[in-house]
Formats: C-alpha cells, sequence, structure tokens
C-alpha cells in the first residue's frame, strides 16, 4: 500500500495521475461533452501565424507529445485558425525558470497587432516582468486585472493546469483547479482598470468580441499539452 501512495505522489508532481490516459487525446466524456483538440501532440494542423503571409517559425518544435516553445529561437506567435465567441479553454503547460508566455484570446486581425486579453503565464520571482505588478503576474488577465492572491502556483519546471471560460460578457481565469480572476466583459470596472493598463488606447479593448486564440511568442522555453476547448454558444 505505502508503494502505490508513492507512485500516486510522484505522479501528482508531475501533473499526471494514473487515470489521465493518454496526453492530447479526448476521454469519451470529454467528446459527449463537445470537447475538442487545439493541439493533437503530432503537428500544427489548426494553427497558423497571426499575418496572414507569416510563417510559423523554428522556435515551435512538436517533441514527445508537446507543444514546445524553444528558448532563443524565433517561432512568432502561434494563432488558432478558427475563431471562438464563447468557449472553454484548457491546457497543460510547463515553464522554465525565469520565464514567460501567455494565452490570448479575443485576437482580432483587423488590429493589425496581436493585441488581446492575455492570460499570463510567469515565473512570478524570477521574470522581471513580476515585479511590475501583480497583474503581471501568473494567471493575470495581463497589465488589467491580478488574480487572487492565494493562487495555486507551481514552482517553474512543474506542470499547471490552467483554464479560461469565456460566457456572454462574464469571464473567469482558473489555475490548478481553483477559480483565481474573474471578470465582466464592457464593465465599469473592467474598463477602468484599462484605462491604467497599456491598453487604454486599443478601441474597444476590454468589450466582449469573437476572435481567435493564441499563444504568444517569447524568448523562453515553455511546453504545453491537452490544450482543448469546446464551445458554450
Amino acid at each position: 500500500m505505502k508503494k502505490i501512495i508513492c507512485i500516486l505522489s510522484a505522479l501528482a508532481l508531475t501533473g499526471l495521475t494514473a487515470t489521465a490516459g493518454q496526453p492530447n487525446s479526448l476521454s469519451k466524456k470529454e467528446k459527449a461533452d463537445g470537447w475538442e483538440l487545439l493541439f493533437n501532440g503530432k503537428n500544427l494542423d489548426g494553427f497558423r501565424p497571426y499575418s496572414p503571409k507569416g510563417k510559423i517559425g523554428e522556435g515551435w518544435q512538436v517533441e514527445a507529445g508537446l507543444l514546445v516553445k524553444k528558448a532563443n529561437t524565433r517561432g512568432g506567435d502561434l494563432m488558432t485558425e478558427g475563431t471562438y465567441n464563447n468557449f472553454e479553454l484548457k491546457w497543460e503547460w510547463n515553464l522554465a525558470k525565469d520565464g514567460n508566455n501567455g494565452i490570448k484570446y479575443m485576437i482580432l486581425e483587423e488590429r493589425k497587432r496581436t493585441i488581446g486579453h492575455e492570460y499570463q503565464i510567469l515565473d512570478d520571482f524570477g521574470h522581471p516582468d513580476g515585479k511590475k505588478g501583480k497583474d503581471r503576474q501568473v494567471a493575470a488577465l495581463y497589465d488589467v486585472l491580478e488574480p487572487a492572491a492565494d493562487k495555486p502556483r507551481r514552482e517553474p519546471g512543474e506542470w499547471n493546469q490552467s483554464r479560461i471560460v469565456v460566457k456572454d460578457n462574464h469571464a473567469e481565469h482558473w489555475l490548478n483547479g481553483t477559480k483565481v480572476l474573474e471578470y465582466e466583459c464592457g464593465s465599469k470596472e473592467l474598463l477602468a482598470a484599462v484605462q491604467d493598463s497599456k491598453f487604454k488606447k486599443v478601441e474597444n479593448f476590454g468589450k466582449k468580441v469573437r476572435g481567435h486564440i493564441l499563444i504568444t511568442d517569447h524568448a523562453d522555453e515553455c511546453k504545453f499539452r491537452n490544450l482543448k476547448i469546446r464551445s458554450l454558444d
């Protein structure tokens, strides 16, 4: 019995459980609930550069079922081909020490820039951005709203589970099974926070829009797996 407990504990530390199934796959329940894979674990099908004339660089690699942003190698921001209105997105990520990355949503091509609401992925205590404010730390709405102070963060190099929920004007950020931030698109509170951010001059930023989902390209290594999405429309 002690041996079994030790094995389960070790698996939990790596972000896996004995019943988790194969990475980048859907269980029968997930299929019934409408989940789809954003990343199939084999290639970058379903993704594209932000610019229609762009090209996905060598900085993005698929290695042993993981989507890997290689350190100090240009890949370009990686964007979904499809757009989403009301949705639930979940994924697992493993960030290198002192690293920075993020998942953006509500990305519009007409803005001509990769500007959207961003779920921040960061080594809070190792990366310089983490010292600029809690609204730039992990699970924040980047540069706009800070997550809960007691968020269940894990150390760099460990696997984390994240989730974004957008339903009508309501949005939520989850980290390792805990809801750590929620807001209402277009609300006075959110738009006031936007005016105190770097996005204050971006038209309609903070209001609900249908858009692409985008994984940012930073110079730091970050690994992703089990990127899954379902429509809530």
